[in-house]
């Protein structure tokens, strides 16, 4: 962050100082004290196991140079504010704002925000890789992680210097309002919507609601700055209308009017896809005219990755990296995040698929065709699937056909963990599994010990489920572990 005093940090978030106004804050913005280095700004967050104003004066003594807190903090040095959280949102608009005022012509930083009701975390890692070349490692800032809500995204916007380049914002949501809110705080110079889908669905009571609220990305993003909207997507392409005057809008997809779009896609037996990119002649801005093509081979695991690609290249090429830097770029690019797609090949001739940071009724769906045809014709499919969140009134619904598409795609071994992911099993009993090709237990460890004992060589396995399920230590587990009779050998 840019070194502030303890005034300025009192008057960006309309706080009560109990400091010295010239204390100086030269380190990182930090909400947990284990992370605290000499001159950082720890930020007293109440949850609801801990409260972080219990931290504060480790922090102090680990080196923090100011505490930004909700209450009086005795001998320590505080900015005083009612809500420590909306202060931090506060306080990061108010960095990034200086930062863009005092830098010269086109020197600014440059804000790319991204959402979606999936691919958001690929997407922005994606474009770190895209758009590091032309700014150099340090002159650009992407998120770790998925650090996408009213915390996540402020903490990223305080890493702001002015040798900043690009800043990729991850914005998500879980209620009308939340993308509105984070636009506010980083309003993005180029903003693109992926998807809508019924990711949070329970909290948002509808499909259109959260259709919505993945528009107020439209609205946030800066006078005379870039939409990037998915034409494959008709809820997501019918947002165009909302653009501002003077906005450029830019379209990816596989269908033919989309400016920036993928055609010729085949997957390998890898589950990586393949594809030709064209350009439309009126989207690159590195000086050439007329459509432009190149090949495209993708690392990343999984054909739907290729609309996350799509959404990458199109605001690279917006950015003014060429067309076959892009292509280049996206084949070399790797998955940076884990539990999301992560294949590992154990020694013992097992493939596990990781994807077990977080789950919705489309990303589930994506995974398991990838399982199936990663598995062919020729290798044992395994799906591990956990409860979906956060779906309300439709979960029931939605974990039933889960099950169904398990047995559709001929998915040979199906294992639902937790009551939460039950209906599931329900689903492929329904759908015609029989015997033991769909199997229900109870946690993690009933998981653990089935799968250590059944899986064979050659097995595909994928492991997919909300994150609050708990189903990444499995995936952990798997991806390490020889299963249990190798290991007794």
């Amino acid at each position: 962050m840019i070194e502030l005093t303890a005034a300025q940090v009192a008057a960006a978030t309309g706080g009560r100082l109990h400091a010295d106004p010239d204390v100086t804050v030269t380190g990182a913005v930090i909400i947990d004290s284990r992370d605290t280095g000499p001159g950082a700004l720890f930020v007293a967050l109440p949850g609801e196991r801990v409260d972080g104003h219990d931290f504060a004066a480790r922090a102090v003594a680990a080196g923090a140079a100011l505490v930004l807190a909700g209450r009086e903090l005795d001998g320590l040095p505080t900015v005083v504010v009612d809500d420590p959280q909306e202060a931090l949102g506060e306080l990061a608009r108010y960095v990034l704002a200086t930062v863009r005022e005092a830098a010269a012509d086109g020197e600014a930083p440059r804000v790319i925000g991204v959402t979606g009701s999936v691919g958001k975390t690929t997407t922005k890692d994606l474009l770190g890789q895209l758009l590091a070349p032309e700014a150099g490692e340090d002159a650009i800032i992407v998120p770790t992680g998925s650090f996408n809500n009213e915390i996540g995204l402020p903490l990223t916007v305080l890493r702001v210097t002015p040798a900043t380049r690009y800043l990729v914002a991850e914005m998500g949501a879980d209620r009308i309002g939340n993308i509105a809110y984070l636009t506010r705080i980083a309003p993005p110079d180029v903003g693109v919507v992926l998807a809508v889908g019924v990711a949070h669905v329970g909290h948002f009571g509808s499909v259109e609601a959260i259709a919505k609220t993945k528009a107020e990305m439209v609205s946030g993003v800066v006078d005379g700055g870039t939409v990037v909207l998915n034409a494959d997507d008709l809820r997501v392409a019918a947002m165009a209308g909302q653009a501002a005057p003077g906005t450029t809008l830019q379209t990816f997809g596989t269908i033919p009017s989309a400016d920036v779009r993928a055609e010729d896609i085949t997957v390998d037996a890898t589950g990586r896809a393949s594809f030709t990119l064209r350009v439309a002649g009126s989207t690159a801005q590195d000086g050439a005219t007329g459509e432009q093509r190149a090949d495209v081979a993708l690392q990343l695991v999984g054909p739907h990755h290729v609309s996350n690609a799509l959404a990458a290249a199109t605001v690279a090429l917006r950015l003014g990296v060429s067309v076959p830097d892009v292509a280049q770029r996206l084949s070399a690019a790797t998955a940076r995040s884990p539990h999301r797609m992560a294949v590992t090949e154990r020694p013992d001739g097992v493939t596990v698929i990781d994807d077990a940071y977080n789950a919705n009724p489309d990303s589930m769906k994506a995974a398991l065709r990838t399982l199936a045809v990663m598995s062919g014709r020729t290798r044992r499919s395994v799906a591990v699937l956990g409860e979906m969140r956060e779906l309300g009134e439709g979960a029931r619904a939605a974990h039933d056909e889960i099950g169904r598409l398990v047995v559709r795609l001929n998915i040979k071994q199906l294992v639902v963990v937790g009551d939460g992911a039950y209906h599931i099993h329900e689903g492929a009993m329904q759908e015609g599994s029989w015997g033991s090709e769909s199997i229900f237990v109870p946690d993690l460890d009933a998981a653990r010990a089935m799968l250590d004992e059944s899986l064979e060589p050659g097995d595909v396995v994928l492991v997919k489920s909300s994150l609050g399920s708990g189903l990444w230590e499995l995936g952990d587990h798997l991806s390490m572990a020889l299963t249990a009779k190798d290991n007794n050998k």
